[in-house]
């Protein structure tokens, strides 16, 4: 009697077994499915080209799966993590995002030949690039943007040139009067950005270990339960080898010197943007020949690109498309200049130390612009 009861827990402990293993199996591949469907549905225009309600379908869409995926991704969250190796490629000489980007759209963005109305936002990620991009195409309508009251997005008219998910650089619209343009969004460092003087170059910096908080930021709200530890954010954030699109003080480095070099290039610091944001569009404008905008206008273009309008209206200015692990994303998580008081003590010196000794005998004024790294 004892021998069957044996048997016969034995045989609802396979039962459950293959049960739970059949769960898993579907969930996996379900999981796959969505994956390559959200994939398919956010690349080019189809994301960020869509209606406001087509795009908030998609995202009640992606909830949905989420819901019903829950037990496979909380399995996954507890028993993995997010691996930049993983995630990570090298085209040209410049690591950059799978998914987001490919070696392919890579490849393509270092062949492209600039045009002479291309006016490009130059950032390392995480250092004010959609802000710039905003601030771009308002100033080039001279504040009569209408991308809030058409329910258009900013990736919809401003590509982003090494990347698969926004309006493609041949589909781009081709913005204002007296100076039309393309505001082209691209990460690259000078030294891979496709190069001409009759372009121009907006590049804007940001203190490098607000940068890396940000970046922490950006990682655990993609990534959600799969977010690593911060070392080894930390240990990525200062590798030649994994950093997309190059290291801070390597990328400064690069469009400080093209700065110096042409006229054609404008660099800009994210915290000047949030000191005197006038001021910064004023250069911007005059940089770009546009003729000085007007009192009115001036208040129309600093009012759309604050922190506070950019916020409320954060869906025109997404900066990457939802996703299974992420379907309401922040524009920005605070808009602070001081967001490397954030970072661990020890994790600031660090990140400080190795910036000074990358660029000890370099041209870029590290110690006038962020002391406190100093």
């Amino acid at each position: 009697m004892l021998a069957l009861d044996v048997w016969d827990a034995l045989k609802w402990v396979g039962l459950l077994a293959g049960i739970a293993i059949a769960v898993l199996v579907v969930q996996m591949i379900h999981l796959s499915a969505v994956f390559a469907w959200g994939d398919a549905r956010t690349r080019g225009l189809a994301y960020y080209g869509a209606t406001p309600a087509r795009r908030a379908g998609f995202k009640k869409a992606l909830r949905v799966h989420g819901v019903l995926l829950f037990p496979i991704l909380r399995f996954l969250g507890k028993t993995s993590r997010f691996k930049f190796e993983n995630a990570t490629f090298v085209e040209g000489g410049v690591p950059g995002p799978r998914g987001t980007c490919s070696p392919e759209s890579f490849a393509k963005a270092l062949e492209y030949q600039p045009r002479p109305d291309d006016v490009f936002v130059a950032t390392q990620m995480k250092c004010g690039t959609t802000w710039m991009q905003h601030l771009v195409y308002e100033i080039a309508l001279r504040g009569q943007g209408d991308l809030v009251a058409t329910g258009r997005t900013l990736y919809s008219v401003s590509p982003w040139l090494e990347a698969l998910k926004s309006v493609s650089i041949d589909e781009a619209a081709v913005v204002g009067d007296a100076r039309p343009c393309r505001v082209i969004k691209t990460h690259l460092p000078a030294s891979a950005c496709p190069m001409s003087g009759s372009a121009k170059y907006v590049y804007v910096a940001r203190h490098p270990v607000s940068c890396f908080a940000s970046c922490v930021d950006f990682v655990a709200t993609n990534v959600g339960t799969f977010a690593p530890p911060l070392d080894v954010t930390e240990k990525w954030f200062c590798s030649d080898e994994l950093m997309w699109w190059g290291t801070w003080p390597a990328h400064v480095q690069s469009w400080w010197d093209a700065a110096a070099a042409g006229d054609n290039v404008l660099f800009v610091f994210f915290e000047d943007m949030k000191r005197d944001l006038a001021g910064v569009a004023e250069r911007v404008a005059a940089f770009l020949d546009i003729a000085p905008l007007s009192a009115k206008e001036m208040e129309q273009v600093v009012s759309k690109c604050s922190f506070g309008y950019m916020k409320e209206h954060g869906t025109a200015f997404e900066m990457h498309p939802p996703h299974i692990l992420q379907t309401d994303a922040e524009l920005f998580v605070s808009g602070s200049t001081e967001r490397h008081k954030d970072v661990p003590d020890a994790v600031r010196e660090r990140v400080g130390h190795w910036c000074r000794d990358q660029l000890e005998g370099h041209a870029f004024p590290l110690a006038k612009m962020y002391p406190d790294v100093c």
